[in-house]
């Protein structure tokens, strides 16, 4: 297992559970406890937990997982999203893109299009595409978030007020019938809902994990996306009550 997942999946663990044992990490990771020690090294000097004797500890709140490391899960079940939400943009669009690592996806795969827009508050997605040449990109002002490197607040708000969007592409926390679209931070949820609320419709992009999850704050309610594109090992029970509340999904 690569470094990067397995950093990964002590944070999950971390956030599901608030510790961790390095017993229990070497045998899962099938990595030796030096290993697992090293990595618990690395992540106390990023200030993401505190080591214990035999293990380690959240540090302070550890809700969500940091961007830097979300990019290994599910990696090609988001390349395969991505493709397929790419394939509802023609030349010519105004397409608004919410940060995350799904949506940066779709932001490559639509780098090679004419005569695309891209509207984003995504610094990711914005030093992906600045030096496209065939695109024009308009980047949001606001607060930088340093959990998912976006841009948020009523700066980026403003800024928005005055665009018209032909299709948002959104990325999530969680989405669920009764929650709709949530993810963990409200500053973040209110600017995404505003780039929602100037687009003609709305595709939520999001591997598996997310479908019937809830997460602190609601984006819009689930009515509001036409079409939900995520991967093949979604949740049928929960994929049948997004379709009854008016939800199209895709699942690839």
């Amino acid at each position: 297992m690569r470094q990067t997942d397995r950093l990964a999946s002590i944070l999950e663990r971390l956030s599901e559970n608030g510790g961790v044992n390095v017993t229990d990490l070497a045998r899962e990771f099938a990595a030796s406890p030096a290993t697992v020690r090293r990595d618990l090294r690395l992540l106390e000097q990023q200030r993401l937990l505190s080591r214990t004797h035999g293990g380690a500890v959240a540090h302070g709140v550890l809700y969500e997982l940091p961007l830097r490391y979300r990019g290994a899960r599910h990696g090609e079940e988001k390349r395969r999203i991505a493709s397929t939400a790419a394939e509802r943009v023609d030349e010519g669009m105004v397409v608004g893109l919410t940060g995350g690592t799904t949506t940066t996806e779709v932001a490559r795969a639509l780098s090679e299009m004419r005569r695309l827009t891209i509207v984003t508050n995504s610094l990711s997605i914005a030093a992906e595409l600045a030096v496209r040449p065939n695109l024009k990109l308009v980047l949001t002002g606001g607060v930088a978030r340093p959990e998912s490197y976006e841009l948020i607040g009523p700066l980026a708000e403003m800024t928005l007020a005055g665009i018209n969007l032909d299709v948002a592409i959104v990325g999530v926390d969680g989405i669920s019938p009764a929650a709709g679209l949530t993810t963990h931070h409200e500053t973040e949820a209110s600017t995404n809902r505003a780039l929602i609320g100037r687009a003609g419709r709305t595709i939520v992009v999001t591997d598996s994990s997310k479908i019937g999850r809830a997460t602190f704050a609601q984006i819009v309610d689930a009515g509001a996306v036409e079409e939900l594109i995520t991967d093949t090992r979604a949740d049928e029970d929960e994929v049948a009550r997004l379709r009854e509340v008016g939800v199209t999904v895709t699942m690839v």
